[in-house]
């Protein structure tokens, strides 16, 4: 079908599924002191293992929506290549991304009457947000056109379940997610949160567990309770802030629970890492509700 998937680099995507479904993404920004750096460049390699060895060592990164001069340049060499577009968007409720580029694209509507601009936020984050990207951009390789596709997104994006849990509880203290106190205390007793996107796009502590084994299981737990049957069918998604070994351990806990064969790993990309930490892990599927 001619349009174009836009979206940005919170998705998490792979590059080689950026690439098979010839996705745009917005870059989100992250800082450390002077240096500015573009979370997503088409081509480029980001050194995503250097990026938290540097959050480990102390480094203090800040982050920062996509530039919205260069995010314009690259939605209108879309429409004015006559391409119409739809924009799968970050979460609201984590990042003002969603509604800095859905009113940039209504502002560029009208100089392209003939083509078709849509926009939807996803209340999504990592790959959540990717696996809306991924069912959004393999119905439109089967045919289904932009507002068939917008559809789905809104029937579904609240049965797209996120559980995730973190390592140290201090990166989200820093990120204002958590109280330094019970940072603090959370770290002396090995308490590890398992948390969950909720309807409002808004990242919801829900449990707590004492070391890091029990958390990684609550997510299996999680997916058990609530995940659309069959499981075995589905495409699963998990991301991970450098820590390949515990998203395998999960991915062979769910292979063996469900017989799922199409679990897919990738990293977190900085601008969320900068707020969730190293140690980060991350499950994604499609539930009877969030």
């Amino acid at each position: 079908m001619d349009y174009t998937i836009v979206t940005d680099s919170s998705c998490n995507l792979t590059e080689q599924t950026i690439d098979e479904f010839s996705l745009e993404i917005l870059p989100l920004r992250f800082i450390a002191g002077d240096e500015e750096y573009r979370s997503y460049l088409k081509g480029a390699h980001v050194d995503l293992q250097e990026f938290y060895a540097m959050m480990r060592e102390g480094t203090v990164f800040t982050t920062s929506l996509p530039n919205l001069g260069e995010a314009e340049a690259q939605l209108r060499a879309i429409l004015e290549a006559g391409q119409d577009l739809i924009y799968i968007g970050f979460s609201s409720g984590l990042s003002g991304t969603y509604a800095a580029v859905a009113a940039l694209l209504d502002s560029l509507a009208p100089d392209y009457p003939e083509r078709t601009v849509r926009h939807i936020d996803t209340y999504a984050a990592s790959g959540g947000e990717g696996l809306l990207v991924y069912y959004a951009a393999t119905m439109r390789a089967q045919g289904a056109g932009i507002d068939e596709v917008l559809q789905w997104l809104h029937d579904n994006r609240l049965r797209l379940a996120h559980w995730f849990t973190v390592d140290d509880l201090m990166f989200l203290f820093r990120g204002g997610r958590v109280s330094r106190t019970n940072a603090w205390a959370g770290t002396l007793l090995n308490i590890k949160p398992v948390m969950h996107v909720d309807d409002e796009g808004h990242l919801i502590p829900l449990e707590k567990v004492r070391g890091r084994k029990k958390s990684i299981h609550a997510l299996l737990d999680r997916m058990k309770r609530s995940a659309r049957e069959p499981v075995a069918d589905q495409t699963v998604f998990i991301t991970h802030g450098d820590c390949i070994d515990d998203a395998n351990y999960l991915a062979d806990l769910i292979r063996k629970e469900f017989g799922t064969a199409d679990i897919r790993i990738n990293y977190i990309d900085p601008v969320i890492g900068a707020h969730s930490g190293p140690g980060t892990l991350a499950l994604f599927f499609l539930a009877d509700e969030r």
